[in-house]
């Protein structure tokens, strides 16, 4: 279907779920009220590496209001350990208990569960918990963690090393050889954490007559974290409900079952009471998952026109200690993505990743951001490595839209993306070559202005050939059930968990588009295992082309058997084209479209009221299922532009214009689409200037344990965006929907460092490290003070 032809998808729609989200009438974990129930507080470990000699529990158990104390030993009687042993070459298998029981792996480590009438008295109780210490050494960064010396973080394992993939395609080694330079760039990307408004969160009902758990959750996930669930509780997945209702956030963060989720679930079943359990913010900074954390190293093999002839790249990723994902689930997609929308015949990588005293990583809003910035920054570095402008460097490299599908070196393949086409167009919107002119001004006059580019090609949808091909562990599909009601209103529903995004909007007008109704007829149905079917959640930016994709075929497939009801009634047969809009059934007469007598809710009240009217062999009822596996890889692609001002003084650095390309494929909704835009260029702007989950280098203790010591930018901050949108539709999924909302995180961070580093290149500064704190910059430019006086005193 042409884009064109579109009657509700693509456009500006109001987002349906706003109505309640900001007037307050969501409904989140704490707007549900359970009569008699209790609450669960954490005893912590203040060590990042420690044995446990001892736990005392009698104080806190003596204490008024307080029901229960709980260790690790006792959970080990109710619940399974976690274990992570996919069959992957070059990772190691892991397991964790659900409470630790020898010993702790990072300050914040949950040792016991305090459960108590409220959760005033549960805090005062987990303070009464004794509990004896034997402190370890700890391990706090990458390199540590590689020696042959190190502490281990697991015990179980030999070494702090628990994944390491290495590859080679093409002939690197020749094309280093001969090639006209060789350049090498190091970059370091920090660590950070999701920081959702709404922090970690449950309530476990077990209801003792029918056996039954009924989980409240914020959830990305709903049915895979049922499954993790109920196999942990020893449970048949027919006996555990998982809901989750209006979520704060998640950017990742809310996909695995957390340690925390399982005992209060467990603690339910034990006192045959509800349990809630709300973490505050210092948890949440202290002891949720982290992310990011890669050291990275390339080596481009180029000839003197900045031609790429092949590229190395080696990966040291800090998964913190504990293995809540895949070891290789993050940074090897890194590796197998990187060359991004360039021409690199010959690539070889190396990926390593390790243990230390931290919190345990996962995915977060963009887990392979480092890539464009990796990729672009090394672009970058061979413009000035040999006297080039960046943008030359670009589009010497660049793929052209004859060579596409392009299959890159790794085996991916790129179709229907437009790189050139959202570089041209930012470059033409900054006016390139006047903006070049006006920093050479400023320089003059001792202002440091910087233009940085990030080309992005976003991997979206990840199908199940993906996963197998990439020695990943996991599943693509997606699930859903579109039913016309008697009445003739619609509701639907798919496995996806919402977290904000919008889905009750765009997924409407998706099922609305592929049925032929209004979006305002169509009620969609999420985060509920009894209600949504068995989907694979909310995760990277498969929202549109995985659940909106399915919808549509989902909604396809209703349409037909209504217009083959409605053909059948209006006593139709032949070649009579008919077709289903805005409700109505019509009908072409000659060139031109005329309503029938037929209506949507006039085929449902024969399809449930009069079943002998339907066509012969037809069941009664208009209810659909559909599953679908997407390409094993779908990709958007844009461009960034970021132009800074760094005070040479303090180090400062002022965002002063940014604009953005954005080739999305179909958009379901504009609306939701722009507010991901802004989001996610916001957080990408945001981590790479103040965020940062700090440790001490010795103790491994946390240094970021308030938002007074984790930075976030506010609104001052972030600059007014500047959109320009493209849909350029993917020719092998439904409506030719390509995803999109992790772009900007990965565009922004890139565009803004190359800008920095491109204000600061005349002074011979080489920013590789984020954040890009004024200390940070200021203490690169007193290095540089050496040999060049441009530095104020």
């Amino acid at each position: 279907m042409a884009a064109e032809a579109f009657r509700h998808i693509g456009m500006p729609h109001p987002r349906t779920e706003d109505a309640r989200l900001v007037t307050g009438r969501g409904r989140y974990i704490d707007d549900i009220v359970l009569p008699n129930a209790l609450h669960a507080c954490f005893v912590r470990s203040p060590h990042a590496h420690a044995r446990i000699a001892g736990i005392d529990t009698a104080p806190a158990l003596a204490m008024p209001g307080v029901v229960a104390v709980y260790t690790g030993k006792d959970l080990a009687q109710w619940t399974s350990r976690h274990r992570m042993a996919p069959p992957i070459e070059g990772l190691k298998p892991m397991e964790m208990d659900t409470l630790p029981i020898a010993k702790v792996r990072f300050q914040g480590d949950p040792v016991a569960c305090v459960i108590a009438t409220n959760r005033y008295l549960a805090e005062d109780a987990a303070e009464a918990v004794e509990v004896a210490w034997e402190v370890l050494p700890a391990v706090t960064s990458m390199t540590q963690a590689l020696r042959a010396d190190a502490p281990r973080v697991d015990d179980a394992l030999r070494d702090n090393l628990v994944s390491h993939q290495h590859a080679v395609h093409g002939d690197p080694a020749a094309a280093m050889a001969t090639a006209h330079r060789v350049v090498t760039s190091t970059f370091s990307q920090h660590r950070q954490t999701h920081l959702p408004i709404e922090t970690r969160g449950c309530i476990a009902d077990w209801d003792t007559g029918r056996e039954h758990l009924n989980f409240h959750v914020g959830t990305q996930v709903p049915h895979p974290y049922r499954t993790t669930l109920a196999a942990r509780l020893q449970l048949p997945e027919s006996r555990v409900t998982v809901m989750s209702p209006d979520v704060g956030g998640g950017f990742g963060q809310k996909i695995a079952l957390y340690r925390e989720e399982l005992t209060v679930a467990a603690a339910s079943i034990q006192l045959g009471r509800p349990v809630r359990w709300r973490e505050d913010r210092m948890e949440n900074l202290m002891a949720s998952s982290q992310a990011r954390e890669d050291d990275c190293r390339t080596r481009v093999a180029v000839d003197a026109e900045g031609r790429v002839l092949a590229l190395e790249l080696e990966i040291t990723e800090d998964f913190g200690a504990y293995s809540f994902f895949p070891g290789n689930y993050l940074a090897r997609v890194v590796a197998m993505i990187i060359t991004g929308p360039y021409r690199i015949a010959h690539y070889a990588y190396d990926v390593k990743v390790v243990l230390t005293n931290k919190v345990g990583n996962g995915p977060m809003r963009a887990p392979m951001s480092v890539t464009s910035w990796v990729m672009e920054g090394t672009l970058d570095a061979v413009a000035r490595e040999l006297g080039l402008d960046p943008v030359a460097v670009r589009r010497i490299n660049m793929l052209r839209p004859d060579e596409l599908p392009y299959t890159m070196a790794t085996g991916e393949v790129l179709d229907d993306v437009t790189p050139t086409a959202t570089m041209e167009a930012v470059l033409a919107a900054l006016d390139y070559p006047a903006l070049r002119q006006r920093q050479q001004q400023a320089r003059a006059q001792g202002r440091w202005l910087g233009i940085g580019l990030c080309n992005v090609v976003e991997s979206t949808t990840y199908g199940s050939k993906f996963y197998k091909s990439a020695g990943i562990a996991g599943s693509g599909h997606e699930a859903a059930w579109v039913r016309i009601e008697p009445s003739g209103w619609v509701n639907a529903s798919v496995g996806l968990g919402a977290s904000g995004q919008g889905y009750e909007t765009s997924l409407a007008n998706a099922v609305a588009e592929g049925l032929g109704v209004a979006p305002s007829r169509v009620r969609m149905l999420l985060g509920h295992t009894d209600i949504a079917p068995y989907g694979m959640g909310s995760r990277g930016a498969r929202g549109g082309t995985a659940g909106g994709g399915t919808l549509f075929l989902c909604a396809r497939q209703a349409r037909d058997t209504i217009l083959k009801i409605a053909a059948h009634a209006l006593g139709l047969a032949g070649r009579v084209k008919l077709r289903l809009v805005e409700g109505r059934v019509q009908q072409l007469d000659g060139e031109a479209w005329s309503d029938t007598r037929l209506a949507l809710e006039d085929i449902a009240r024969i399809a449930y009221l009069d079943p002998t009217a339907l066509p012969p062999g037809m069941n009664p009822g208009l209810e659909f299922h559909l599953t679908y596996d997407p390409p094993p890889m779908t990709y958007s692609n844009a461009c960034h532009a970021c132009v800074v001002e760094v005070d040479g003084a303090t180090g400062a650095v002022q965002i002063e214009r940014y604009v953005a390309a954005e080739d999305c494929g179909t958009v379901l909704s504009p609306v939701v689409v722009e507010g991901q835009q802004h989001g996610a260029i916001a957080m990408g702007l945001s981590g790479s200037l103040f965020e940062h989950m700090d440790y001490d280098q010795a103790s491994g203790q946390n240094l970021s344990g308030t938002l007074a010591d984790y930075l976030v930018a506010t609104s001052h901050e972030i600059p007014h965006m500047e959109l320009i949108v493209m849909h350029t539709p993917n020719s092998r999924t439904p409506a030719g929907i390509k995803g999109m909302a992790e772009g900007g995180v990965m565009g922004s961070i890139g565009a803004l460092t190359n800008a920095v580093n491109d204000a600061l290149a005349h002074l011979g500064v080489t920013v590789n490290q984020q954040p890009l704190t004024p200390m940070y910059l200021r203490k690169l430019m007193r290095q540089a003070q050496a040999t060049t006086q441009e530095v104020p005193q």
